[in-house]
């Protein structure tokens, strides 16, 4: 039986999840978890993942998995017919890859989601708490200017090398959702990346989510224009 992910589709980190299991060749049964109805702090799913968070991996067994990453690594490990996405043996090549992985999670992805969560979910009414800060703004830019830096420096197609890895799932799921409210054309680099990104097949899962999330970026810059 197919693993079960929980995810919503505007999520980032679920369409990361996504696209490894599509490179992989994973089926996984996907469960939709309506975050803007807070279904993710339901008792059931808190249950499941005290986070609160997507995407989620769950196991007929009963194993259960949180956080992106973990799940991606999980299943290179569980079902990759090669770790290719994730090398076993080359440890230098692993440490780039599990660097680029926690830039993702502790600086890139969220910076943009202190952005986006409130200009999500706090409400209808346009407020302060819903404005994204001067400081926030600040801090999303100063990522993209360490990421496009990381890819001048490291002269190769992709983020950790000239094939694509784990890394790259995470960082293009954050890069082209917070691009569009928060525009990273200013950097050349991480411009050119995401156009090589897009080439590929699995760019393709992304789309679904993209245009939800632009939907609801457009509908909420309304409110606060009101």
């Amino acid at each position: 039986m197919a693993p079960k992910l929980y995810i919503n589709p505007i999520s980032p980190p679920a369409r990361a999840v996504l696209m490894c299991a599509n490179v992989l060749g994973v089926e996984l049964k996907l469960v939709n978890v309506n975050l803007l109805h807070a279904d993710n702090l339901k008792e059931e799913y808190w249950k499941k993942n005290p986070q609160c968070t997507v995407p989620l991996l769950e196991e007929e067994d009963g194993f259960i998995l949180p956080d992106s990453h973990a799940i991606m690594a999980y299943l290179v490990a569980q079902y990759g017919k090669n770790d290719s996405l994730y090398p076993k043996n080359d440890n230098r090549q692993r440490a780039i890859i599990d660097h680029r992985l926690h830039f993702d999670s502790s600086v890139l992805f969220n910076r943009g989601l202190c952005i986006s969560k409130p200009l999500m979910l706090f409400g209808e009414e346009p407020s302060e708490e819903r404005e994204p800060s001067e400081e926030k703004q600040r801090n999303l830019r100063e990522a993209y200017q360490i990421l496009d830096k990381i890819i001048e420096q490291s002269g190769t197609k992709f983020i950790a090398g000239n094939t694509i890895t784990l890394a790259d799932f995470s960082i293009f799921a954050s890069l082209i959702t917070f691009h569009i409210f928060f525009p990273c054309s200013d950097f050349p680099y991480i411009i050119a990346y995401v156009e090589r990104f897009k080439k590929l097949p699995c760019f393709e899962i992304n789309k679904e989510g993209l245009e939800i999330f632009s939907q609801l970026c457009s509908d909420a810059f309304k409110k606060r224009r009101k």
